[in-house]
């Protein structure tokens, strides 16, 4: 049985409770520094940190409802070469998930890093998390796991449909979890080992042993199900919605080509993308030809063709965080048909983005038999 401690909340503050841990996990000497968000001087402004001094851990926040970056890519930059010592990174399911599939790609690697994921229970757009936080920083985030456990709106303001539409809202894949489903986390919290790693640091830590409760597998199913349901009905209206080019045409009609998206995204990898070498730089005779031909065309052109390039390039390895729409400044709707694209994509080839690391990328591998009722061939 994995191992599990209890986390005790003083206060009734679990936010301090949880900074609480990573001092004490720095105080041990098994990690060297700690990756996780924390409130910067204007308290509605939460991005990762980089901690070496405990001391400094006194606006880490890894439960505000904050998510402007998907910080996987940091942690690949930060484990891209060996630096003798392990790094703890406190991370959302899906930017663990976005990790993985990062060094199954070759980007970062998880031989220095302990992973710790807590339950997510979502997170708001960064002007809806800005106005609902204000300048209240951590009290924010108390107010909101008060009022809004497992539901998807607080204060008039609602969630991302990404997090509405996630239905991995647990950190499976992390060496250390932090329980939170099914619990009053204003009493206690259960930190739980995934991984002998995450054994090992826990077993060092000497915090008293604990049992999850009966009501978190309830608990964590209701959060499935709801989001599953929303999830399916967002796949329908998407593919209602962008059935034929026309209709494809009109979803992404502001588009602007500012890239934003593909800046965002945390698996989009490529040091040199193709729309931003002279591939794209048509001559000015060119747009004047389309004009001719068409009578009219939209500028800038490319829009299209850039979405349904990012679609073909990326669609095995999204892994729905919605960075993608949280970037975009004319509110396009681009999480909803990645997202959409991605899963049918994924189920095709019957893989999960960032469900395990020993699971081989959708065309990395040849499978002589994949695709029977295509090549023609007996499964």
């Amino acid at each position: 049985m994995a191992r599990a401690a209890k986390i005790s909340v003083k206060d009734r503050n679990p936010v301090l409770s949880f900074q609480e841990f990573l001092k004490a996990l720095l105080a041990t000497g098994q990690v060297g520094a700690v990756l996780v968000p924390q409130h910067l001087a204007a308290k509605s402004a939460v991005m990762p940190t980089l901690v070496t001094d405990p001391e400094k851990l006194g606006e880490a926040d890894p439960f505000a409802p904050a998510f402007p970056m998907n910080a996987a890519r940091l942690l690949a930059r930060l484990t891209r070469k060996p630096t003798g010592g392990l790094v703890a990174a406190v991370l959302r399911p899906c930017e663990i998930r976005a990790f993985v599939e990062l060094v199954k790609l070759k980007q970062g690697s998880l031989d220095e890093v302990l992973l710790i994921g807590a339950d997510c229970s979502g997170a708001f757009g960064n002007t809806d998390y800005a106005g609902y936080a204000g300048s209240r920083g951590i009290e924010s985030t108390l107010k909101f796991h008060a009022d809004l456990p497992g539901q998807a709106e607080a204060d008039g303001v609602g969630l991302s449909p990404a997090c509405k539409a996630c239905e991995y809202p647990v950190a499976e894949n992390a060496d250390l979890m932090v329980c939170t489903f099914g619990m009053d986390v204003f009493d206690s919290m259960v930190v739980k080992a995934n991984t002998p790693r995450g054994e090992e640091v826990l077993e060092k830590m000497k915090l008293p042993e604990a049992t999850l409760p009966a009501s978190r597998d309830e608990a964590v199913a209701a959060v499935i199900a709801a989001r599953t349901a929303y999830r399916d009905r967002m796949f329908q209206e998407t593919s209602d919605a962008t059935a034929d080019i026309e209709k494809l045409m009109s979803y992404l009609s502001n588009c602007v080509n500012c890239y934003n998206c593909r800046v965002a995204c945390p698996v989009c990898y490529c040091r040199e993308c193709v729309f931003l070498t002279d591939v794209f730089d048509h001559e000015p005779e060119q747009y004047l030809r389309w004009a001719k031909r068409k009578g009219v065309i939209k500028m800038p052109t490319d829009t299209v063709f850039f979405h349904l390039t990012r679609l073909a390039h990326m669609s095995t390895a999204c892994i729905g965080c919605g960075q993608c729409s949280n970037a975009c400044p004319n509110n396009v709707p681009v999480m909803e048909l990645f997202r959409t694209v991605a899963h049918y994509t994924q189920r095709a080839f019957q893989y999960n983005a960032g469900a395990g690391i020993e699971d081989e990328p959708p065309l990395s591998v040849f499978r002589e038999r994949e695709f029977p009722e295509v090549t023609g061939g007996k499964e």
